[in-house]
């Protein structure tokens, strides 16, 4: 099934639900674990008529849902194909429903809470490291690329964050303290407020040409994280 552009997931209008990294992510809030268990048997039921399900984690007063199609396709400039995890129109159709069960259930969202978290690290030579890197976060060569066209480091299980390789030139490369670095997904309309939280902390933000889809944060001691935001997803007044 196609991926989704980010127009096109703005345009589905799914105001539960926001875009984060690859996935669409929702909160409800639950006022115990027994009406997120009945909340989640009903999604559960939706999904088996789909054919599709979600990723869910229940805790103390909420629910968190995750969806992403394992085998999205996505198709480069000259029309090569590969199978990535993205939105796809099954992300988008189930997504609907189960806003409307959450209705049924009288369980309010939270979509501003969402957050999700990956690892990046800077390099020239990913494709040499990625199978280390590989093995060592999910036991499984293949989780290098899983068919897509880079080097990335995605659990099929779900157990890790994604591992991302980023571009290592530049002249102060070798000898940079941190090339880890982590990319914390948050809603629009949070990432003002998340990165005055880290700021009014001690932090202080060192590269902001890309907000607000990327804002570079550094702690006291010059270690970095980016905030993040798809843009690309949020639906234009």
């Amino acid at each position: 099934m196609d991926m989704l552009r980010g127009e096109q997931i703005a345009a589905e209008n799914l105001t539960d639900w926001r875009k984060l990294a690859q996935g669409l992510h929702a909160r409800y809030v639950i006022d115990d674990f027994s009406a997120g268990a009945r909340f989640v048997a009903a999604v559960a039921e939706a999904g088996d008529l789909l054919g599709h399900h979600p990723r869910v984690a229940i805790g103390n007063g909420y629910v968190d849902l995750k969806l992403v199609t394992d085998d999205a396709i996505y198709r480069d400039d000259d029309g090569t194909e590969y199978v990535i995890e993205w939105v796809t129109q099954q992300d988008v159709d189930l997504a609907r429903r189960i806003a409307e069960i959450a209705a049924d259930h009288e369980l309010a969202a939270d979509p501003a809470s969402v957050s999700d978290l990956e690892l990046g690290l800077d390099t020239v030579s990913s494709a040499t490291i990625a199978p280390v890197w590989a093995a060592l976060l999910t036991g499984n060569a293949d989780a290098q690329g899983r068919g897509t066209p880079g080097d990335e480091i995605r659990d099929a299980l779900g157990r890790v964050p994604n591992l991302w390789f980023g571009d290592g030139d530049g002249d102060d490369f070798e000898t940079s303290r941190q090339r880890f670095h982590i990319e914390v997904y948050v809603a629009p309309e949070t990432a003002e407020r998340r990165i005055a939280a880290a700021v009014a902390a001690g932090g202080t933000v060192v590269d902001d040409s890309n907000a607000p889809s990327m804002t570079v944060i550094a702690d006291q001691d010059g270690n970095k994280g980016i905030v993040c935001v798809d843009i690309s997803a949020v639906k234009k007044d």
